[in-house]
């Protein structure tokens, strides 16, 4: 993760270059004394012009403003791990199903949610970290005892406890275990927020 000065030092330095190409020349090189529009001609966004690169370049500008601010939201996440492509992180703070959710969403990511042995071990480095149960992006459906991933996929990957799940209708959510391996609960107790990007 960046630090906070480094961040300001690439968003600057980036900013920087941007004003520069939006007025048509590299950086250091003063403009040209005929880079002059003429008053009777209106570039509007004719490609290649200067009108166009500089909007172009502001448009790009507002999208990196917006995922660095994402990224920032990010940044007093206390511990972050990776696998396949995902990228695991805790604040330490504990909550409910629908409140890890809802903090998960906040920082633009979702409940973790192991979909391999790689990223199930992921997780299981911040369960045994804070010796705390994690919930998971695992909910039962409407068949009881049988699981599936929040967006309604059938599980693909599973890590059960013996004799789990057991709940039988009654324990609609899923835990990690600090060995890493799965049991369904009910989703009002409070558990380790464990978000993925």
């Amino acid at each position: 993760m960046l630090s906070p000065q480094l961040f300001h030092k690439i968003f600057g330095a980036a900013f920087f270059l941007l004003l520069c190409c939006a007025q048509g020349k590299p950086p250091g090189i003063p403009p040209l004394p005929s880079f002059v529009r003429l008053p009777e001609y209106d570039e509007g966004f004719i490609p290649g012009t200067c009108s166009y690169r500089l909007h172009f370049y502001l448009d790009v500008l507002s999208c990196s403003i917006a995922m660095l601010c994402k990224l920032s939201a990010m940044l007093p996440l206390l511990g972050k791990t990776a696998s396949g492509g995902k990228i695991f992180a805790t604040t330490g703070e504990k909550a409910d199903f629908q409140t890890t959710l809802k903090k998960c969403k906040e920082v633009g990511g979702s409940i973790a949610t192991p979909r391999n042995p790689g990223e199930n071990d992921a997780i299981l480095y911040f369960v045994k970290k804070f010796n705390a149960y994690a919930y998971l992006g695992i909910k039962e459906s409407l068949i009881p005892s049988n699981f599936q991933f929040l967006d309604g996929t059938q599980l693909s990957y599973t890590n059960w406890h013996l004799s789990e799940p057991s709940g039988k209708g009654k324990e609609a959510c899923v835990e990690m275990y600090t060995d890493g391996t799965w049991n369904d609960k009910k989703c009002n107790q409070n558990r380790l927020i464990v978000c993925q990007f």
